[in-house]
């Protein structure tokens, strides 16, 4: 008798067997194909799979079985028609944004970004003359202005990095698709877990699965979302001939990275409240921001849009960056990176390294200051992450 198919599984079930799909030795783990090409029974069976009338692995470049289940497994995850891996989350943002824009035509941003996010946008998309808008992302207002022209696409991030400013998904899909325009969401801080943009009315959404969905320094990989048209149609013919393809051996060791998703969330999750509460009330601190702290500009949003307030808290001690470097320097179990999303807890100051390549102005405008830093919580007992805290501060 025929069980559930799939989409009717639950999220701990599509994490682990999602997008499965065994050979004829029939593995236990996930099949690991590390070949680039494939041979063809005959002559005619070559020319279909190439002109369309036959569907089955060309080339790896293209398409590849595990990579294939690693998408198959996140789309579930997602609850998106369909995805595409890529060889890293900028890969993935860039070839989500190139895919679909023409000289000429228009992009609106929030102007909280990842440094590489807000370069792409500000200085790549310009040389072949496309226009980008910049808002603040938590005035609608300034999205209203903005949207009252045909544009052709929006990016968020939301959480930002590294600021965790919210933006309202709902209405700010609603103004894009009046304008004419997809909303793209860059959604790697808060995880598939904790939010999920189509829902919330988005219609693509990009991952760096470097980050959670690794969530062990392992390796590099991106994901997009979307539509099965969007990502056939559009994204497809864009990744088949420019190429940023994600290894089989990454993709494999993404599918494992996904077994154990949630668990590692929740877990992150808990220990980020705890360090964000100790912080928020240290005399120390000028600022602690945390999506999950009632102090949070958009705490409401976040509340409606998020089911947890994610693993990374931003904070800015009192005596800016040499007070913030000395802090950095006395840390002994949190580890300076300017990754995360690790199993580890890992911290970096943002000013002098993911944001290093905007200007300073640029930098204050997104509310990134000398003195502030990131910290990306782990999965370590959360009180030694307070007394690591704590003894930096105090020396």
């Amino acid at each position: 008798m025929p069980g559930l198919p799939p989409e009717q599984w639950r999220l701990a079930t599509r994490l682990v067997r999602g997008g499965l799909a065994r050979t004829a030795f029939s593995e236990t783990s996930e099949a690991l194909f590390l070949n680039s090409g494939y041979v063809y029974d005959s002559a005619l069976e070559s020319e279909q799979s190439f002109d369309g009338t036959r569907e089955r692995f060309v080339y790896s470049r293209f398409r590849n079985p595990t990579v294939a289940m690693f998408e198959d497994r996140l789309a579930l995850v997602e609850g998106a028609e369909a995805c595409r891996a890529t060889s890293s989350g900028m890969a993935a943002v860039h070839a989500a944004l190139l895919c679909q824009l023409r000289a000429g035509e228009r992009v609106v941003a929030s102007r909280a970004l990842f440094g590489s996010c807000a370069w792409i946008l500000s200085d790549l998309l310009l040389r072949f003359g496309i226009e980008t808008v910049f808002v603040d992302g938590s005035d609608l207002d300034q999205w209203r202005a903005a949207l009252a022209k045909p544009t052709r696409t929006v990016f968020i991030e939301t959480p930002s990095n590294p600021t965790l400013e919210m933006i309202d998904i709902p209405a700010v899909a609603e103004l894009t698709h009046a304008a004419g325009g997809t909303l793209i969401v860059d959604n790697v801080f808060a995880t598939p877990l904790l939010q999920q943009p189509l829902a919330l009315g988005a219609d693509i959404v990009v991952y760096s699965a470097t980050k959670h969905i690794d969530g062990q320094g392992r390796c590099l990989g991106g994901a997009i979302l979307g539509t099965q048209a969007f990502i056939g149609d559009v994204l497809g013919p864009y990744l088949r001939h420019t190429g940023p393809c994600l290894s089989p051996f990454n993709a494999w060791v993404l599918l494992k990275g996904l077994e154990t998703l949630e668990l590692r969330v929740t877990r992150h999750v808990a220990n980020a409240a705890r360090v964000a509460a100790f912080l928020d009330g240290h005399a120390a601190m000028q600022k602690v921001i945390y999506p999950g702290l009632p102090s949070h500009p958009q705490y409401a949003l976040g509340q409606s849009q998020m089911k947890g307030g994610g693993s990374i808290v931003a904070f800015e001690a009192k005596g800016g960056k040499e007070r913030a470097f000395r802090f950095l320097d006395a840390l002994s179990l949190i580890d300076i990176s300017n990754n995360l999303g690790d199993a580890k807890s890992l911290i970096t100051h943002p000013w002098t390294t993911t944001h290093q390549s905007r200007s300073p102005e640029e930098k204050l405008a997104m509310g990134i200051t000398e003195g502030m830093l990131r910290l990306s919580v782990g999965l370590e007992d959360a009180e030694d992450l307070v007394d690591d805290l704590s003894q930096a501060l105090s020396a």
